[in-house]
C-alpha cells in the first residue's frame, strides 16, 4: 500500500523529524553510558543499535505524546497545528505509528544480551506512561527524567552485561538535568496550561523556577564532578565541566525576566551541554 506524499509528511511531522533537539538531548546521556561501561570506545555494532534506537524510541515518544494531548493541544499557540488537532491524522493511526515504531526498537534490542532485553521492557513502559503525567502530577518532568535517563543503564548494561553502581549516579545527573531543561520547555506554555488544566514544574515551581532549575542544574554538576572522582578522570573532564557551568549560568542570564522566546532558546542550549559532557568524557577515557 503507497503512502501518499502528504501523509509521509505528516507522519514525519509526528515523529518530529523536522526537530531532532529531543533526539540529541536523549543521544548525549546514551553516548555518556557507553562511554562509561566501556571506559573509552563501546563496542560498533552496540553503538549503532543504541544510535539508532535513540531516534526511533525518540519519535515513538513524540507519537505518543501527541495522541495524549490530541484534545488539548489546540488550545495552545504552539501546538494547535500538529497533525491530530489539526485532523492531517487521526487517532488510530497514531495508535499504530507508535506501535510500530516500538516493534522496530525492540527488534533492535533483540541484537542485545538478556539484561538489556528486561531493561527495555521498563523503559517502553516509561515511554508510554510520560504524555499521560500531565494530568495526573505536576512533576511530569520527573517521569520524562525517568524516560530519557533509562537509556543509560540499557546502554551501560548492553556493553558491560551488568549493572554497576556508579550508573545510577549518571542515572541520576540526567534526571535532574533532564528535570531542569524540560521546565524551561514548561515555562514557554505555562500560561496556557494553566487555563487549560495542564500540569508541570513550571506551574508547580511558580515563581521559585528559575532558583530550583539552577538549583538542579548545580546538582547535577555536582554529581558529575563526583563521577570524574570515582573514575579517576583526568584534568580535561573537570575542564569540561568548567564549560557546563559557564552555559548553566548563561542560560539563567537568559530566563532572568522569563521571556518565552529566551526561556524556548534556553532550553534549545542544553543540547550543547549534553555534547560538553560527552566530549569531556571522550577526553577523560583517552
Amino acid at each position: 500500500m503507497m503512502i501518499s506524499k502528504q501523509k509521509q509528511q505528516t507522519y514525519a511531522q509526528l515523529m518530529r523529524i523536522d526537530k531532532p533537539i529531543g533526539s540529541l538531548l536523549l543521544l548525549w546521556p546514551t553516548l555518556w553510558a557507553l562511554w562509561l561501561a566501556a571506559k573509552g570506545f563501546p563496542e560498533l555494532n552496540v553503538l549503532i543499535v543504541f544510535t539508532l534506537g535513540v531516534f526511533i524510541m525518540r519519535s515513538a515518544g513524540c507519537v505518543i505524546n501527541d495522541f495524549a494531548d490530541r484534545k488539548v493541544d489546540g488550545f495552545v499557540e504552539r501546538t494547535k497545528n500538529r497533525p491530530l488537532p489539526s485532523g492531517r491524522a487521526t487517532s488510530r493511526e497514531a495508535i499504530v505509528l507508535f506501535l510500530v515504531l516500538s516493534l522496530s526498537a525492540f527488534l533492535l534490542v533483540l541484537s542485545q544480551n538478556w539484561l538489556t532485553i528486561q531493561l527495555s521492557v521498563i523503559g517502553l513502559l516509561l515511554a508510554f506512561s510520560y504524555p499521560f503525567m500531565k494530568r495526573f502530577t505536576h512533576l511530569p518532568q520527573l517521569i520524562l527524567g525517568l524516560a530519557f535517563g533509562w537509556a543509560i543503564p540499557m546502554a551501560y548494561a548492553a556493553q558491560a552485561n551488568q549493572i554497576d553502581n556508579v550508573v545510577w549516579i549518571l542515572f541520576i545527573v540526567n534526571v535532574l538535568w533532564t528535570i531542569a531543561y524540560d521546565t524551561l520547555y514548561a515555562m514557554v506554555d505555562r500560561d496556557d496550561d494553566l487555563k487549560i488544566g495542564i500540569k508541570s514544574t513550571a506551574i508547580l515551581f511558580g515563581k521559585y523556577d528559575k532558583f530550583i532549575v539552577g538549583l538542579l542544574q548545580f546538582s547535577s554538576l555536582l554529581l558529575l564532578v563526583w563521577l570524574g572522582f570515582l573514575e579517576q578522570l583526568g584534568a580535561v573532564y573537570y575542564l569540561g565541566l568548567v564549560v557546563v557551568l559557564i552555559l548553566f549560568f548563561k542560560q539563567q542570564i537568559a530566563i532572568k525576566e522569563r521571556d518565552k522566546q529566551a526561556c524556548f532558546k534556553a532550553f534549545l542550549s542544553n543540547n550543547l551541554v549534553g555534547f560538553v559532557i560527552f566530549i569531556a568524557l571522550f577526553l577523560g577515557y583517552l
